[in-house]
């Protein structure tokens, strides 16, 4: 078995008809997910990605699907296309933006046929509007739907707190922001707990921010594997409280081709990264 010199993580948020911010239309993900699949791409899951990290091998094409937040899109789209090609991602749920009630209708079922789903799903700035305004079941998962997903194979989940707050804008002093940080993770844990019957060690910032105070509240919350916004790809050395991501873009199979070529290589990744940051790209 080739092993894999390094574990490029792949950040998504929505799965949408609808183009906009951090969304990539179902066709460009089928597009992506039928590549993987078809070019012996292997998903891992958390404790994968623990084990590679404490020197365990892994096959050479192994990759992991990130998705941050919970949109209702990643139900109705992107759940179907995993399952279709019998692939898996990681998603960290803002808890407290997930509702109650029954499974809503599949954008595609397994009979092939398209039921009465959204068809035009809000933009991304439409969406935190809803939520914002009270209205989050309209465009975020409901627990239903994480257990089916669950259940299903297609998603495993964490923890993206349980507000998504940066209390770092809205608290001036350390140790009550800490405090507040705190706080908001034990209740992302309970949530989950409550209604998964598990938690995890693995935790996602929100948009990415983090500061000593908040690697310490996690810490001490139990989090041990800390994802970033930070574009790199992952190698045994990498430090577990800093996992880097790659963004994904609204592209077809060939543009993951050439990242996935890219980001397998550590040191032609160094390479890019270097000459992105020179350009200021």
């Amino acid at each position: 078995m080739n092993i894999a010199r390094a574990i490029p993580v792949l950040m998504y948020h929505h799965v949408s008809p609808t183009p906009g911010l951090v969304t990539i239309s179902p066709e460009n993900f089928r597009a992506q997910m039928a590549y993987l699949a078809q070019n012996g791409w292997r998903t891992i899951g958390s404790r994968e990605l623990e084990d590679f990290f404490a020197g365990k091998p892994l096959p050479e094409k192994s990759l992991m699907l990130t998705f941050d937040d919970g949109w209702l899109d990643n139900w109705l789209h992107a759940h179907p296309i995993l399952r279709e090609f019998g692939l898996k991602a990681v998603l960290f749920l803002i808890t407290g933006w997930i509702g109650d009630g029954p499974p809503r209708a599949l954008a595609v079922t397994d009979d092939g046929t398209a039921p009465s789903c959204p068809t035009r799903f809000p933009a991304h700035r439409v969406c935190m509007e809803k939520v914002r305004g009270g209205q989050a079941d309209e465009v975020m998962l409901r627990w239903s739907e994480v257990e089916a997903m669950r259940a299903a194979g297609s998603f495993e989940f964490h923890s993206h707190t349980h507000t998504h707050t940066r209390w770092d804008k809205i608290e001036a002093d350390a140790a009550p922001r800490r405090e507040k940080l705190a706080a908001d993770l034990a209740v992302s844990c309970q949530a989950l707990q409550a209604h998964l019957g598990e938690t995890s060690a693995h935790l996602c910032w929100p948009q990415g921010y983090h500061d000593d105070d908040y690697k310490q509240a996690a810490t001490e919350g139990g989090f041990r594997y800390l994802y970033t916004t930070r574009p790199d790809t992952c190698t045994p050395s990498t430090a577990a409280g800093n996992i880097p991501r790659i963004v994904v873009k609204d592209r077809g199979a060939g543009w993951l081709a050439r990242r996935l070529w890219l980001y397998r290589q550590p040191g032609l990744t160094r390479l890019y990264l270097g000459c992105q940051g020179k350009s200021g790209a």
